[in-house]
């Protein structure tokens, strides 16, 4: 095994011996344990995601298991909020109001899950083969689904089934593009469907395309791609925050680099530019589906679900367009987009705390009454609205002027429109949250707020280098290794 598989390998191990500490740890001692757990995991994702962008020519494709530079992107991304999403969980669980579970083992059956969905999450993007990464993703749901629903409210368990339903369902859709591509590949069991065989697979072009749509249409409902994102608002509302921060900053885009994929190993046979279309009408479709809600006034957590949809819109462009400025811009835009996010979900938990109502109504004036949670929500909503020097900005630059680099001006133009639009929509939300009317006086310290204080400060200097970091991006050979892609 070289370096890299071995690296692969305790990426994958480290979260599932953090089920094993969950089980063994003594109450008191439970929290600590699962944090030191998470540093493990964190420390291995940092690892191979570092020597996978370092040296993004040389590249792992097998059976079973692929590490480039894309993989190594999304599980430095996945690595980073896992480990985020566990420091702020002890909060969390001491506020908590209720579970799904008894209370002398919901904290740890919490955990336990928690490190379940965290393990085959980073599974996906090391997927060698389409079998393999559809099953990684279904298994995201059947965990995912469980905390969705952990605090056992009506309206949780709504929204859990809400999302295994809709999801299971348009996983159902894709299974069926992959047995059709299967099919028409002509036997030879899972090694058809490696990333490593399908591009030089021997496939009738109009069956192949028949089988990428339902591909991609049944991988939509799990991206949160218009128009079947139904179950994003309501799923993020009612999940743990972060639980709502690994679903919304790593999980959306870890299944579309699935889609990213098949679309680079099928476009031998459908060809490039009908396959990267596809991705186009995807994203400019998401992109006019969430403008109107992002002009809405909505509650804190309801707000950053609909902007997934407008940023998983947005990658979905700069794939598809596919030319070496779009694809700088989509590599920032992941980044970017999943330390903004999930900074706004851990900002959830002492927001709720400080002002519960706004739970089910938009927060207004919370820098007048807690200034540092106030710049917490600003610094987090200012990055997702592209507010300069917000790395989401070179981003969604970049993204656009590579639609106009390969030919695609009608595109681009509207989703420079979609864009603009959007901006409005979320700099608006950002006023009134942070300097706008106070709804209450209270000038307590919100509870949980500390480790997100620490986090908001740790945020705020990355979201600063990443801009410097999409500067220097294009024509690098992180850029290459993205162009490159399967080939």
């Amino acid at each position: 095994m070289t370096s890299r598989e071995w690296l692969a390998a305790a990426v994958l191990a480290a979260p599932l011996l953090g089920i094993a500490a969950v089980a063994a740890a003594p109450r008191r001692l439970l929290a600590r344990t699962c944090v030191a757990a998470a540093i493990v995991t964190a420390a291995a994702a940092a690892a191979l995601s570092a020597v996978a962008l370092a040296t993004p020519g040389q590249r792992v494709l097998g059976r079973w298991l692929v590490v480039d530079a894309a993989g190594g992107l999304l599980v430095g991304v996945i690595g980073v909020v896992g480990l985020a999403s566990a420091l702020v969980s002890p909060p969390f669980l001491a506020g908590r109001r209720g579970s799904l579970f008894r209370a002398d083992r919901a904290e740890r059956v919490y955990w336990a899950t928690l490190f379940a969905f965290w393990a085959v999450l980073l599974a996906v993007p090391l997927a060698g083969n389409l079998g393999a990464a559809w099953l990684a993703i279904e298994a995201t749901t059947a965990a995912s689904a469980l905390l969705v629903g952990f605090s056992g409210r009506p309206r949780a368990l709504e929204a859990g089934w809400k999302y295994l339903i809709l999801t299971s369902l348009g996983l159902g859709v894709a299974l069926l593009g992959i047995v059709v591509l299967g099919a028409a590949a002509g036997g030879g069991g899972l090694e058809t469907l490696t990333w490593r065989s399908l591009p030089h697979a021997t496939l009738e072009p109009d069956v192949t395309l028949v089988a990428y749509v339902l591909l991609l249409a049944g991988l939509a409902a799990k991206i949160g791609w218009a128009p079947v994102h139904n179950w994003l608002p309501d799923a993020h509302s009612e999940a743990p925050a972060p639980v709502s921060a690994l679903l919304s900053a790593a999980l959306l885009p870890a299944v579309l680099l699935v889609a990213w994929r098949s679309q680079q190993a099928l476009a031998p046979t459908i060809g490039a530019g009908t396959g990267g279309g596809v991705l186009v009408a995807f994203g400019l479709l998401s992109l006019a589906v969430a403008v109107p809600f992002l002009w809405r006034a909505q509650a804190w957590k309801r707000l950053l679900a609909y902007s997934s949809l407008e940023h998983m819109g947005v990658i979905a462009l700069g794939i598809g367009f596919g030319g070496p400025l779009a694809l700088a811009g989509v590599a920032v835009h992941i980044a970017g987009h999943a330390l903004a996010k999930a900074l706004g979900f851990y900002a959830a938990t002492p927001l709720l705390g400080h002002e519960p109502r706004a739970a089910g109504h938009a927060a207004g004036g919370i820098g007048r009454t807690q200034p540092a949670l106030g710049a917490s929500l600003g610094i987090s909503l200012g990055a997702l609205a592209g507010l300069p020097p917000s790395p989401l900005f070179v981003s969604e630059v970049l993204i656009v002027a590579g639609g106009f680099q390969v030919g695609r001006p009608w595109a681009a133009g509207g989703a420079a429109i979609l864009l603009a639009l959007g901006f409005l929509g979320l700099a608006h939300a950002l006023v009134e949250t942070v300097i706008g009317k106070a709804r209450r006086r209270d000038r307590r310290i919100a509870p949980g707020l500390a480790p997100v204080v620490a986090l908001t400060a740790v945020a705020a200097a990355a979201l600063l280098a990443l801009t410097a970091v999409a500067v220097w991006l294009p024509g690098s050979a992180i850029v290459d290794g993205l162009l490159r892609g399967l080939a």
